[in-house]
């Protein structure tokens, strides 16, 4: 397996889990408002049931982002490679490795570093379309183009 197969890879797994831990605090919520309304505490009850609504909707929210971008990284294949920078590309920079896909922060696999950003993010942006040997400058920040993957 491939350094780039296996970041895909790392990943995904990320994306399962933070989908199955939101799921389960969804549910969680949901058994907790179940409690919360069996009570007869008057204010307290209608005050703890409004946070807990408020909580749900924003793990909603939270797990419809994951969901989204679970969706955005399972729509790359990771054995196609390009010429040029493009959603789902490994680019090893001076900076090391980068892999436009998803914004999921960094981990190190086999050894190497690697971030996954986003090609909506800032540097994502400049680097999209590059080819090896040329260079994008983020932040006065210089970043040479090694590799594509």
């Amino acid at each position: 397996m491939n350094l780039k197969q296996k970041i895909y890879d790392h990943y995904l797994e990320v994306i399962h889990n933070k989908v199955a831990l939101l799921q389960k605090v969804l549910d969680d919520l949901k058994e907790s408002g179940a409690n919360e309304t069996k009570s007869t505490a008057g204010d307290k009850h209608e005050t703890a049931l409004a946070m807990l609504q408020i909580e749900q909707a924003n793990t909603r929210a939270q797990l419809q982002e994951v969901t989204a971008q679970k969706t955005a990284l399972e729509k790359i294949d990771p054995t196609l490679t390009a010429n040029l920078i493009v959603n789902g590309s490994l680019v090893k920079t001076n900076h090391g490795y980068l892999f436009v896909s998803i914004a999921s922060g960094k981990a190190v696999i086999d050894n190497s570093t690697v971030i996954a950003l986003s090609p909506q993010s800032p540097l994502g942006q400049k680097l999209m379309g590059l080819k090896r040997g040329e260079t994008a400058f983020v932040n006065n920040r210089e970043y040479m183009i090694e590799d594509i993957e």
